[in-house]
């Protein structure tokens, strides 16, 4: 367009030319402000799907250690730590954003395209060359995250969680084209518009919840994976039963912790034998004679042969040697607690007296046939179970027994049978059945949904009654786009056959694929 004489018509032309391109920018401008505000709504959406997760994962670990305090005591600790100092770094961001924000007025929080100028970060954040109080802050506290997050952590912590935390948490400066160095704060926010720099907070909010989800996964696996070296294994001593006549063999057999059949061992010593040949599928086969009246031990070694050395299993254990009955004996068929609104077979017995002239009692208790009754538990946190009997001489025995009373623990939502995050087409979504399970219980359960609350990214959390979306989640639904992570909770759930309802149902996501 440049050099020679132009015509008229050819400048009007190049005028006209030079014209699109301004809006052409102008309207690319607006693009990528609109996209960033677009990504910081992703990133929130994600962020609270991930504090819902974090939240149960630690909910989780509390309970193992509340169960095993010695096993997971100290990680439980540690996990809180790491929660606790999350958090406050990542209230602490929401308040920054808060303040960047403050003069946007509510019906204009969305109008992205309006939220370039860099007036308001600049002067929250700079004044002049240097920093502002706040700008500061901003960085000491970052900075405090990484140094407080490796010393929870400890020297033995991951070397790819360490790299990860240096790598997300780093305020070092910048370079230049001219490969000067530009302090962090100026070269990530200073001039920038107002919606990147609040969708670039976001983002190291983002971070705080991916890195916590690392953490809490590491911790957990590193125990479970300790717990499978075979140094950790115990040898476990399984009687037929505790208690023995005199004259009468003791029969059963010792196992490894895990019950493994297919272990075999490299030679196993037991009550003083050096070389015990006895072992078949995994476990010592105990048959000897049961002595004299009185307390007697089993103890020995099973030897393993791991990474070229020998590791030694021991175990040990007791049994008594009576002359007649003298307890009652009562032992629950599923565990050893009883859980309130469900019907909890028991076997209640007492050794040498026939089932018909025993006789058990307490609150929700009920004979079903023999020596099988029906417990059904009422108010409290406990229960206790007494049983009385006839010996064959007449003699009267009685025994009692606590039992603990829990509540039915927490259930996962699940859609098709799946928990957890479940992918499937944007199409499949409007047709899933909203459902809940409990996994892990060793009652088998049929649970029945009454409600749940619905959660698309962009969108206001909508509330659905039965189990399939109604057509107020199905409009919302239309809108979700690919890779948007729907969030199900607030699920209700009842056990069929009762009115008992589930105190707590885990949220499940639904990943949209296409």
């Amino acid at each position: 367009m440049a050099g020679g004489k132009l015509s008229p018509r050819q400048k009007m032309i190049n005028l006209m030319y030079l014209v699109f391109l301004a809006m052409l920018a102008m309207q690319m401008d607006k693009k990528v402000l609109s996209s960033f505000g677009f990504m910081k709504e992703k990133i929130e959406d994600s962020n609270t799907v991930a504090a819902t997760n974090n939240a149960n994962s630690l909910q989780g670990l509390a309970t193992k250690a509340s169960e095993q305090p010695e096993k997971f005591g100290e990680l439980n600790k540690k996990a809180q730590q790491i929660s606790e100092l999350s958090n406050g770094f990542f209230d602490y961001l929401s308040s920054l954003k808060d303040k960047m924000s403050e003069d946007i007025a509510d019906e204009d929080k969305t109008n992205y395209e309006s939220q370039k100028s860099p007036d308001k970060v600049d002067e929250l954040l700079f004044s002049g060359e240097k920093f502002t109080e706040e700008g500061n802050k901003f960085v000491a506290e970052i900075n405090n995250y990484n140094t407080k997050l490796k010393g929870i952590l400890g020297e033995k912590a991951s070397a790819e969680i360490l790299k990860n935390v240096d790598k997300r948490f780093n305020t070092n400066p910048d370079k230049s084209a001219e490969g000067q160095d530009i302090p962090w704060l100026k070269g990530r926010y200073e001039g920038m518009p107002l919606i990147t720099s609040i969708a670039n907070v976001s983002q190291i909010q983002s971070d705080i919840r991916t890195t916590e989800t690392e953490i809490y996964s590491a911790l957990v696996g590193g125990q479970l994976e300790s717990e499978v070296s075979m140094s950790n294994y115990n040898g476990i001593v399984a009687l037929d039963k505790n208690a023995f006549y005199p004259g009468e063999k003791v029969t059963g057999s010792v196992v490894l912790g895990r019950y493994d059949p297919t272990l075999k061992p490299t030679r196993v010593e037991f009550n003083g034998n050096k070389d015990y040949k006895n072992f078949k599928d995994g476990h010592v086969v105990v048959d000897m004679p049961a002595g004299a009246v009185g307390d007697k031990k089993i103890k020995g070694t099973i030897f393993f042969t791991e990474n070229g050395e020998e590791v030694p299993v021991p175990f040990e254990s007791s049994y008594a040697v009576i002359p007649r009955p003298n307890d009652a004996v009562i032992s629950a068929d599923k565990m050893n607690v009883v859980y309130r609104g469900l019907t909890n077979p028991l076997t209640i017995s007492i050794p040498g007296i026939p089932g018909n002239k025993v006789t058990a009692s307490a609150p929700g208790l009920n004979r079903v046939k023999g020596n099988s009754y029906a417990m059904r538990p009422k108010a409290g946190n406990e229960v206790t179970i007494r049983v009385s009997g006839k010996l064959p001489d007449g003699k009267p025995v009685s025994s009692s027994k606590k039992f603990r009373i829990k509540d039915i623990p927490p259930a996962n939502g699940m859609v098709r049978n799946q928990f957890g995050t479940v992918r499937m087409p944007k199409s499949s979504v409007a047709k899933v059945v909203v459902g809940a399970g409990l996994p892990d219980f060793l009652f088998d359960l049929k649970l029945n949904v009454t409600s749940f609350k619905i959660k698309i990214p962009g969108q206001i959390t909508i509330p659905v009654s039965g189990t399939r979306l109604n057509a107020r989640a199905k409009k919302a639904l239309a809108k979700a786009r690919r890779n948007d992570l729907i969030s199900i909770f607030d699920i209700k759930a009842t056990v069929s056959g009762s009115n008992y309802k589930l105190k707590k149902v885990l949220p499940v996501n639904i990943e949209i694929t296409n």
